[in-house]
């Protein structure tokens, strides 16, 4: 039942593409009937040719970005883990601060979002929060956004309102239902069952229905409470272990391979992928890209549509 779901899905995807694509193709044919009759057009004529002319070409460019999510696991829809770095309060702060953006984010692009575990911070903030988002090419939009994210602001949590640099991480991983690679033994999993906390009514408060599932051999540990059942979390919990274990896969042999080539180098806070300066000035860039704005508001209410583009030319660029 899950595979044909999986493929009825699939199927009703390729269907959209193809429509999409006859639907601009259509439009060509009708802007080269246009271009032909242009010189003897009335200067209202004219500008509806414009006007057409200007459509296609976005949407064009749509395509183009499109031919850019090409990769093995694209269209896949998406864990993203977002964790507490160094910086105390401000840090917690920060990381709720990106959970917001990446909500706003699927908002506004049609993504649906949906909070799996979160941990919240003794003062404000979180710790932690892991959430699914599914869409398509879900994970192709947000793997531009794997890595340490840097702020500097003046801090709302100190009395002198002093500068303060805080760190947060994000993990990206596609949702994989079968790992070819790993194979995972139902003994090398330890579940446990407990009861949840925080936001979700009595039926949370009652129950054992939060779960925490421990993969042996990896050492890996997934939990998630934010449904009703215990066989829910369970299922929850499960996804993430996979994209958890595939990425640890992945990670383990792109090492070795930069070990072989000499290049190897170690993760942590100098290895920022992008910093958000709010004051003495506003700035966001990319470290990778280069690509950077002065309009930070805009960027941390959701719109990354530039940073990703330019994360995948720069990714398709080899560099």
């Amino acid at each position: 039942m899950e595979n044909a779901t999986k493929i009825s899905k699939e199927l009703e995807f390729l269907k959209n593409e193809v429509a999409n694509f006859e639907e601009i193709e259509g439009e060509v044919d009708e802007l080269t009937e246009m271009m032909e009759l242009f010189e003897s057009a009335s200067e209202d004529e004219k500008n509806e040719i414009k006007k057409h002319f200007e459509k296609i070409q976005k949407e064009f460019e749509a395509l183009e970005f499109k031919s850019l999510l090409g990769g093995e696991y694209d269209k896949n829809d998406v864990i993203l883990a977002i964790r507490s770095g160094a910086g105390g309060v401000d840090a917690q702060d920060w990381a709720q601060m990106l959970l917001r953006m990446y909500l706003r984010w699927s908002e506004k692009n049609g993504f649906s979002a949906h909070v799996v575990e979160e941990t919240r911070g003794g003062e404000a903030g979180i710790k932690s929060a892991t959430l699914e988002i599914s869409g398509p090419y879900a994970y192709g939009y947000l793997q531009s956004e794997a890595g340490v994210h840097r702020l500097v602001r003046l801090s709302p949590f100190n009395a002198d309102s002093l500068r303060q640099t805080s760190f947060a991480i994000a993990e990206v991983l596609p949702i994989i239902e079968e790992i070819a690679e790993v194979h995972i033994q139902p003994q090398d999993l330890v579940i446990d069952t407990y009861r949840a906390s925080g936001a979700g009514g009595q039926h949370v408060n009652t129950t054992d229905s939060a779960v925490r599932i421990t993969h042996t051999p990896t050492g890996i540990v997934v939990t998630c409470q934010s449904e009703r059942s215990q066989l829910q979390n369970k299922e929850q919990a499960m996804k993430v272990l996979k994209a958890r274990i595939h990425q640890r896969y992945l990670e383990e042999q792109q090492a070795e391979k930069q070990k072989l080539r000499g290049e190897y180098k170690s993760a942590d806070w100098g290895n920022q992928i992008r910093s958000y300066v709010l004051h003495p000035y506003k700035m966001v860039k990319d470290h990778r890209t280069k690509h950077e704005t002065s309009d930070a508001e805009k960027v941390l209410d959701g719109e990354l549509h530039e940073f990703m583009e330019s994360y995948l030319r720069w990714q398709a660029s080899g560099e």
